[in-house]
């Protein structure tokens, strides 16, 4: 991984989910970590939700003093230009859709001023979802992300998963979705992912990472 990188999405993609397996599989192998919870405009499954498990692994957490209350208020309570020149990993889990992507737009030229080496901007995809069903829908939709925040992605991460019932025939019918995607937005597919626990049933596939299931909603969908 770069020294920065920038998690986005469509709402449920698991873009939380993902941040949360890169932040702790990079403490556990000795590194420093930030994880930063920039989910403005939803109070629901966000990175904050797991400063208990990120005190347990040393990762530090930045998040909105408005995490984990009731109230939906856009407020940064945090230097992320100061942590983003820190040593060690900056993991940034972005709000979903381009309204949780505004408030990325203020950092854009402090980003811009990184080599291309140690930044990357990876957006994940879900066919699973609705609204990103076709590789055209999830393009559009990070096209718009990249419009407001005024950063460009580097990666897809291909996350099509069904939540609980995720199974290993549910990511092999994924693939030829997030490699269309990929080619088609011209951009490396870094990742194709799955729950640890199907790992021996998935079998061999292209740029396999499987991952820790942290965000379980009540009904059954990680984010």
């Amino acid at each position: 991984m770069k020294k920065i990188t920038i998690i986005t999405g469509h709402y449920s993609s698991g873009k939380t989910n993902l941040a949360v397996n890169l932040a702790l599989n990079l403490a556990d192998k000795g590194e420093t970590v930030t994880i930063v919870d920039f989910d403005i405009v939803n109070p629901y499954f966000r990175t904050a939700d797991f400063a208990l498990l990120f005190q347990e692994h040393d990762v530090k957490l930045a998040a909105s003093m408005y995490a984990n209350t009731s109230l939906d208020i856009p407020a940064i309570s945090f230097d992320m230009e100061r942590m983003a020149y820190e040593p060690g990993y900056l993991i940034v889990d972005v709000g979903g859709d381009d309204a949780g992507a505004i408030g990325l737009g203020r950092y854009a030229q402090s980003f811009a001023n990184y080599a291309p080496e140690q930044l990357d901007m990876w957006y994940v995809v879900n066919c699973y979802r609705y609204l990103t069903e076709s590789p055209s829908e999830a393009l559009e939709l990070m096209h718009e992300i990249e419009t407001v925040s005024r950063l460009h992605h580097t990666g897809i991460i291909n996350n099509s998963n069904l939540g609980a019932e995720t199974s290993a025939e549910t990511i092999r019918m994924a693939q030829d979705y997030g490699e269309k995607i990929a080619a088609q937005a011209n951009l490396p597919l870094v990742y194709q992912t799955f729950p640890k626990k199907l790992t021996e049933d998935v079998g061999n596939i292209a740029h396999p990472f499987p991952l820790e299931v942290y965000v379980q909603p009540v009904w059954g969908f990680e984010n």
